[in-house]
């Protein structure tokens, strides 16, 4: 039996449970959140319930192992990010401020009060069942020339190396990344000696943050 974690049940998180449970009833699905009512809410048949800070599931729970087959990050933090912070924290790495020439470099630029860049495609609210072509948006009908994954991987801020998790449709509106995404980042991560731009990104949108070793001196 295939695993999903869905790793946060807000609105997002909630629809991905009930889309994903229509169409993959053999599944075996694990909904992580630390806010009991909103947790309660995911409840259904082939669901286990983890009342769980999302970013310290993933640290204690994913081992490289089979399982899960897929992660869906469905709360409103980098996770993949996060999950490195903690991975590599007693080594120093931090998160550190995007440098400002970023923002004309990608489409839509957003930053959130934590530091976050939120890049887009579109420049309107897109539809939450969204197909994702590969050649096009739905909405505009217009081509896309480049999938954002791909266009954040070709960043290019000196002294930064960018760094891109793809994520993945698993149905509609839905996207999430494998464990070995993950593991395959933190090697990556664990040798890097420059400071770096960590992004999640499907075709259409992603979440870009600074990151970068920032050793003490204790002598």
């Amino acid at each position: 039996m295939k695993e999903i974690w869905i790793i946060g049940t807000g609105r997002f998180g909630l629809i991905a449970a009930e889309r994903l449970s229509k169409t993959h009833t053999q599944h075996h699905f694990v909904l992580v959140d630390p806010v009991r009512k909103n947790l309660l809410q995911g409840a259904g048949p082939n669901r286990a319930l983890e009342l769980m800070d999302g970013v310290s599931f993933l640290d204690q729970r994913l081992e490289r192992s089979e399982r899960p087959d897929w992660i869906i990050p469905a709360l409103p933090i980098h996770l993949a990010a996060k999950w490195c912070l903690v991975k590599q924290s007693a080594k120093g790495l931090a998160q550190i401020t995007i440098p400002s020439e970023l923002d004309r470099q990608v489409p839509n630029p957003v930053r959130d009060p934590s530091g976050n860049l939120y890049v887009s495609h579109a420049d309107f609210l897109c539809p939450d069942d969204c197909d994702e072509p590969a050649d096009m948006c739905t909405v505009t009908q217009e081509r896309r020339n480049m999938n954002m994954f791909e266009l954040l991987g070709k960043i290019q801020i000196p002294t930064f190396q960018s760094i891109v998790v793809r994520s993945y449709q698993l149905c509609p509106g839905i996207g999430g990344y494998r464990p070995r995404q993950l593991f395959n980042l933190l090697k990556q991560v664990e040798t890097i000696e420059e400071d770096f731009l960590l992004s999640t990104a499907c075709r259409c949108h992603g979440v870009i943050t600074g990151l970068g070793y920032r050793y003490q001196n204790y002598g």
